[in-house]
């Protein structure tokens, strides 16, 4: 993007944000006479109407499976205008790895044009603190399988229904930096040869690049986690100019092939400089000098792997990607310096229409951590009525059809861009770990386990992934805990890890039911080495792509599956004895 249309984004952007509460309501106006035809807006008597009053008071608060069997009958086939005036011609596949089955989620030209809005925006402030030339990217991206449901309805990953679209590479070539890898690698149908092509194209251009991408930091952790077992093939291939015989398919070989020359100096230089690392600390600069930054969602889920990516980054700035989700976009991040735990987005007030339910902590629970407590809900506020410091559920309109749909986020109103509120992602609002009165989520999970991981930290241990399930056919019901670690740890150690687990839940309805022993002790259980990769395997094997791939923290006792992954790579196990035996 040239300097001069960075600088007419920001211009827009500050126009819009502005008044935004003028833009919110021409917006809905907008989506509302795209959409007057619509089945399910008239099921509940709008009848055309387009005021914020007439929508409020008809349309509810929604759950995807209020929408589902709407979606399903276009999956199957039917074109009338049910959630929108248009036909649904694509659907996005959310991940599902919490319950172990994707969501349906419809996808069109409206949103492709509203990812662009939020990606352009992004980039304008992006490029004004870390002004990048026209050099390449490392990026870490995958399409994934389409599957073409039996109405003939192509389904597939919202990140792979942009990629495939013309008018979404068109919009995107002023701003995003050329890939490395040719498509063949990025569509490729085997993550592992893509994964490994996409490290030797960066080693290749490695001079040219000037930024490292991927969806989320889990993907960024991954690919250098790679890295470190595969360096020397890769060096062996740059040298002779031969692509190693682990990657088999054809399309991918022809591709990558055309690129690989023979480069004995390159090769040496890689080999020195990675003998060089101490643990692979700085592996990102140290091999692409010219790199300004390392960008990809790092909030939320992603929070455990920042560690480990820092580690890899040495002194290049992370910087978290846009908010957004299969659904819609939300917010885009507007003040690149911030480090991740501290990241806000700005709404864009004409991308979609957002109310913000408020979330009020009961009396006499203020001081518990966010994430774990029954929230008192009030009626939903609209975008520019939000308070500074208040918590919220959000709740979109698109222009893909989702009506007042709860997306389950919990946000901070840190504060305002001009009259637009700039949230800080809390966590997701669904609840994890529970047995009777004991509410903990994926961040009290998370926070356990930082807190019980420092002591292995003193070991230089480190913890590779984690998850989690409530076992409870034993009575009382426990918590267990899986975790991968990067070597073995001592007996002692981990005895005190589960005993720390056991007291880092701090929720007062947990804390309770352990004195009285209505919940058991929870029990640590280690896995072998490779296990979540062997998770990776089985989620890309349903479908799935990697650039959407978050580990499950929890469990569902559905995911038969998975829990027979995890049981079957558990070497040993630790109950906490924290509250006695």
């Amino acid at each position: 993007m040239p300097i001069c249309s960075c600088e007419e984004t920001i211009n827009e952007f500050e126009t819009l944000t502005r008044d935004a509460g003028r833009v919110q309501q021409d917006t809905l106006r907008k989506i509302l006479e795209l959409n007057a035809d619509a089945e399910y807006l008239n099921h509940y008597g709008l009848n055309g109407r387009t005021d914020v009053e007439s929508y409020k008071s008809c349309i509810p608060l929604c759950v995807h499976s209020d929408v589902e069997p709407y979606i399903q009958r276009i999956a199957d086939g039917d074109t009338s205008p049910l959630l929108t005036g248009k036909p649904v011609t694509s659907l996005s596949l959310s991940s599902g790895t919490t319950q172990g089955k994707p969501k349906f989620l419809p996808f069109n030209d409206e949103l492709l044009e509203t990812t662009l809005q939020i990606f352009q925006t992004s980039y304008a402030f992006r490029n004004r603190e870390y002004p990048i030339g026209k050099g390449k990217a490392l990026q870490f991206i995958y399409g994934s399988k389409q599957v073409v449901t039996k109405g003939g309805i192509l389904a597939t990953t919202a990140t792979t229904n942009l990629y495939r679209r013309p008018r979404y590479k068109e919009g995107m070539k002023d701003i995003q930096s050329q890939c490395c890898s040719p498509d063949e690698v990025v569509f490729g149908p085997d993550f592992h040869q893509s994964l490994y092509c996409h490290l030797l194209c960066g080693l290749i251009y490695s001079d040219e690049v000037h930024q490292v991408f991927s969806t989320f930091a889990h993907s960024l952790v991954h690919a250098f986690q790679t890295f470190e077992e595969v360096w020397e093939d890769l060096c062996a291939d740059i040298r002779d100019g031969v692509l190693s015989e682990k990657v088999t398919v054809p399309s991918i070989r022809e591709a990558v092939t055309k690129i690989l020359k023979p480069n004995p100096e390159l090769a040496e230089s890689i080999r020195r400089k990675c003998m060089g690392l101490s643990n692979w600390y700085g592996v990102i600069p140290a091999l692409w000098p010219n790199a300004k930054y390392i960008y990809g969602i790092m909030t939320g889920s992603m929070e455990p792997y920042l560690k480990k990516l820092r580690h890899y980054a040495g002194h290049l700035p992370l910087i978290s990607a846009d908010y957004g989700a299969s659904e819609g976009w939300v917010g885009a991040n507007i003040n690149p310096t911030l480090p991740p735990e501290q990241v806000t987005y700005a709404v864009l007030p004409q991308t979609g229409y957002f109310e913000f339910i408020p979330l009020e902590k009961p009396k006499g629970q203020e001081s518990e951590n966010s994430a774990s407590i029954h929230y008192i809900e009030s009626d939903p506020v609209g975008l520019t009525e939000v308070k500074i410091g208040k918590i919220y559920e959000v709740v979109i309109t698109t222009f893909g059809g989702l009506y007042r749909y709860r997306l389950g986020d919990i946000v901070k109103v840190a504060g305002f861009h001009n009259s637009t509120p700039e949230l800080q992602f809390i966590c997701r609002r669904s609840l994890v770990l529970s047995i009777n009165i004991d509410k903990n989520t994926e961040k009290d999970l998370q926070l356990a386990v930082e807190e019980a991981g420092k002591l292995l930290e003193a070991e230089k241990l480190e913890i590779v992934d984690f998850t989690s399930f409530v076992e409870k056919s034993s009575d009382p019901g426990r918590y267990v805990i899986f975790w991968e670690l990067s070597s073995d740890a001592s007996e002692d150690v981990l005895r005190s890890c589960a005993n720390c687990l056991d007291l880092a839940f701090v929720d007062a309805g947990y804390v309770g039911s352990r004195k009285i022993r209505t919940i058991g002790p929870p029990e640590l259980r280690i896995l072998k080495k490779g296990t979540f990769e062997e998770i990776l395997d089985y989620f890309l094997s349903l479908g799935g792509a990697v650039s959407q791939f978050k580990t499950p923290r929890f469990v569902n006792p559905l995911n038969i599956k998975v829990l027979q992954i995890l049981s079957r790579n558990t070497t040993k196990s630790y109950f906490s004895t924290a509250y006695g035996l």
